[in-house]
């Protein structure tokens, strides 16, 4: 099958394409043929420098997958061959990714492809936006009424925990650069603030009737101790990155302070697609590239920008 391989730790350039042996599906995993991959941030960190996730060499990365079941391992139960299925693989230890002709994954991580989507837009949801669900569902628990501060709202897991939030009846506050606005008011924002801007803080509880928040969220890091600072007394507090710097306002207001790290599992999947399946909730594709082009996704990747999803179209 053919691949884009990495056999060193580099820059865009360390992807080859290559013709590899076809994996086989082992107890309880499936055959997947990758229709398409999506790509995130951790692809380009561990690309970048990636011995912290255990991969070796030569390896393939990409960890969002929509497909075709092709073939079930011993013990499979609740999936056909034929199936359109997506989900995202195992990042540690794992140097079979997404971003080849096929992949296997053990069966409890996927879930069906919802019927609405195309391969292409179903790929860019499994890590972003599970990431998303498990911190503002599952994690801060947010309710109708309640006031949401979402970092980084125009990022892949921000765009999601915005449309999550607002499904859920919250009212969302979204921080972003002035240029991304108006994106996160398409994605259902209430109020969107320059995270840049002196009087940030201020503006956030402004929007509260000096209340604070009941509920925020950091994508981006490096935001937990403002989070803190806007969110009322007994509130919650969820992030995907390493909290640093004053978090003493966390114990004195009485603060729930959640570390969320993606596990895989094909229930929060199944979970999610109803949202997906009656327009609740939307991926934004930024642009599609054939798999053999996967470099200049990861171009994008490193530059920081744009907004959407980078897809790569694998298969038919």
């Amino acid at each position: 099958m053919r691949a884009m391989v990495i056999t060193r730790f580099g820059g865009p350039d360390v992807f080859e394409r290559r013709d590899i042996e076809r994996p086989e599906a082992g107890p309880g995993e499936v055959l997947v043929r990758v229709v398409a991959s999506g790509t995130n941030p951790v692809d380009a960190k561990i690309r970048q420098a990636g011995a912290w996730a255990n991969i070796p060499f030569p390896a393939v990365l990409g960890y969002d997958v929509s497909g075709v079941i092709e073939a079930l391992g011993p013990g499979v139960t609740g999936f056909a061959v034929g199936d359109a299925v997506f989900y995202t693989p195992e990042i540690f230890g794992n140097p079979k990714g997404s971003y080849a002709e096929y992949t296997v994954a053990s069966a409890a991580i996927v879930a069906r492809k919802p019927e609405t989507l195309s391969h292409i837009e179903a790929a860019g949801i499994p890590l972003a936006g599970g990431t998303a669900w498990e911190a503002i569902v599952r994690r801060l628990a947010v309710r109708p009424g309640e006031t949401v501060l979402i970092h980084g709202g125009a990022g892949g897991v921000g765009s999601f925990a915005i449309q999550f939030a607002k499904a859920a009846g919250a009212r969302v506050i979204a921080t972003a650069s002035a240029a991304n606005h108006a994106a996160l008011r398409d994605l259902g924002a209430d109020v969107a603030v320059d995270y840049r801007a002196a009087d940030a803080a201020e503006r956030i509880i402004g929007e509260t009737a000096g209340h604070g928040v009941d509920a925020a969220f950091d994508t981006a890091g490096g935001n937990v101790p403002l989070s803190t600072q806007v969110t009322r007394p007994f509130g919650r507090i969820a992030t995907i990155l390493d909290p640093t710097g004053d978090l003493s306002a966390l114990y004195t207001k009485n603060q729930t302070l959640f570390g969320t790290f993606l596990t895989r599992e094909g229930a929060r999947l199944r979970e999610m697609a109803p949202l997906f399946e009656r327009g609740q909730a939307k991926v934004i594709v930024d642009s599609v590239l054939p798999l053999e082009e996967v470099a200049k996704a990861h171009e994008r990747l490193d530059s920081g920008h744009g907004r959407g999803k980078v897809i790569l179209r694998v298969g038919e």
